[in-house]
Formats: C-alpha cells, sequence, structure tokens
C-alpha cells in the first residue's frame, strides 16, 4: 500500500513542475511578441524635433528623441505609446494587438501648442497709492544743478544791464507781432528802405535836434558773481 504523504508530495512535484513550464512558455511568447517601435518626430513647420520624451504606457519605458528627430522604443501588440514635447501638444498612437510584426516604422508630426498673450507693462510700483506718492512728492534739487542755475542767472542779469534792455515775454511777442505786420504789407514786394522815405527823414532830424546824437550816461554792467560748488552731504 503506498504512503499518503509520498502521494501528496508526488502530486505537489507534478504541479509545481506545470506551472514553472507555464510561466517559462509564457514568457517566452510574451519576448517574442515584443515589437521595436522607432520613426521621425517633426512639428507641422517640417522641422525636426529633439528631446521629446516617448512612454510606453505597458512597459512602463521611456526615452528622448535625438536632434536629428529619430526616437526608438521598445513595445507590445495593443501597447499605448505617449509622446510629449515642450511647445508641442500631447500626442499618442495605439499599436494594433494583432500585430505580428517584429519592427514597426511611425512617424510623428506634432501640432504646436504655444498661446499668444499680449504685452505686459512692468512698473516699479505695487499699487496705484504708491506710484501717486512718488509722483507727487517733492524731490531735493541736485546742489550741481542749482549752482549752475544761479550761475546762468547771474549771466543773465549781467548781460541785460550791458545792453540796457530787458528781456520779457511781452516784449518777445511785441517783436514777433511787428516782424509778422511788417512780412504782411511788404509780401510780393520789395523790403522797405527807409533812406527812400522822407517821414523817417523827418524824424530822424527831429531826433537829433532833440539831442538823439548827444552823450547819454552810460551804466557799467556790474560783473557776474558766479559761484562755487557746494559740497553734497554725501561727499
Amino acid at each position: 500500500m503506498l504512503n499518503i504523504s509520498f502521494l501528496k508530495k508526488l502530486l505537489y512535484s507534478i504541479v509545481l513542475i506545470l506551472l514553472t513550464t507555464y510561466a517559462l512558455h509564457g514568457q517566452v511568447s510574451e519576448a517574442d511578441r515584443y515589437i521595436q517601435v522607432s520613426g521621425i518626430i517633426s512639428d507641422e513647420a517640417n522641422r525636426l524635433v529633439s528631446g521629446a520624451a516617448i512612454i510606453s504606457r505597458k512597459l512602463k519605458r521611456g526615452t528622448v528623441s535625438e536632434y536629428s528627430g529619430i526616437y526608438s522604443i521598445t513595445s507590445i501588440p495593443g501597447d499605448t505609446i505617449f509622446f510629449r514635447a515642450l511647445g508641442y501638444k500631447r500626442y499618442h498612437t495605439i499599436v494594433p494587438a494583432n500585430y505580428g510584426g517584429r519592427y514597426a516604422n511611425v512617424d510623428i508630426r506634432l501640432e504646436f501648442d504655444t498661446v499668444n498673450i499680449e504685452g505686459v507693462n512692468i512698473f516699479p510700483w505695487k499699487t496705484y497709492s504708491e506710484f501717486i506718492r512718488d509722483i507727487t512728492q517733492e524731490k531735493p534739487v541736485d546742489p550741481i544743478v542749482q549752482n549752475m542755475n544761479d550761475n546762468l542767472a547771474s549771466i543773465y542779469v549781467a548781460l541785460q544791464n550791458e545792453i540796457g534792455l530787458q528781456v520779457t515775454p511781452e516784449a518777445g511777442y511785441k517783436y514777433v507781432m511787428e516782424q509778422n505786420f511788417s512780412a504782411l504789407t511788404t509780401k510780393n514786394q520789395y523790403p522797405v528802405n527807409n533812406l527812400l522815405n522822407p517821414w523817417a527823414w523827418s524824424k530822424f532830424i527831429k531826433g537829433v535836434k532833440n539831442g538823439l546824437l548827444k552823450n547819454q550816461k552810460f551804466k557799467k554792467p556790474e560783473e557776474a558773481k558766479v559761484r562755487k560748488k557746494v559740497k553734497s552731504k554725501s561727499d
């Protein structure tokens, strides 16, 4: 009579051998179904896309395209292959489940995924109140600029004393109006020559009789006072 324990051990051994054989057969058949998928990745402008990520969903493998846009990845039938690239829309392709070949050539064309935005102006103020505060705040005058303005003012006063005339907005306006009136009255004519004007001669003779050519008091102009440069606090 056979021992029951011996029969159990024999049964377990047979089951283990069958399972191992099935597993090895499955691995071999699965390895025979591997497919090498390769091709070229380009965009809508026919430019090659380098550095694109290629990922196999089932095999959990990934690679990147070369500088020339060429890629190659291992896949299996029924697998989904994803393609990702910066600045382009996502793309994927599916390997047919009944595909019986060992190699597949799949060229990919990616679409642009660029969003155009309007120009943005960047200002050094965080809020509108800070902008108003900086614009309306009175800023101190640079000492160098202040000295320059004072020197120009003193020279301006000295020139006025020298020629005996005072330059004012009213005087400039009157001169411009006289020039315009003279241009209008002599339009399309020769310029007025007072040497042939008897009224101008009579006015000149009357002025001579009244002492026009006599020596008049002459006021010597004052020398311009140039201020020295004021040292700033930073100096």
